[in-house]
């Protein structure tokens, strides 16, 4: 089970105790949400990557001569 450390600023004493339930569901939660945003940055930036080579098909050039093209 995961661990909190409470701090009692006023007083410097440290408690630590078990998650309760409730921490636990929100920190899973927490968990999934960043993986999931994860995986959608990933599924743009590959979405992103297959449109480009496809207008450079398109086109009939190459990455380079892109880059030639735009500096």
């Amino acid at each position: 089970m995961s661990k909190v450390i409470e701090v009692d600023c006023s007083t410097g004493i440290s408690t630590e105790r078990d998650m309760t339930e409730a921490e636990l569901a929100a920190q899973a939660a927490m968990q999934a949400q960043a993986e999931e945003a994860r995986a959608a940055e990933e599924a743009d930036k590959a979405a992103k990557e297959i449109a480009k080579a496809e207008l450079l098909v398109k086109l009939g050039i190459t990455a380079d001569e892109a880059k030639l093209l735009l500096s």
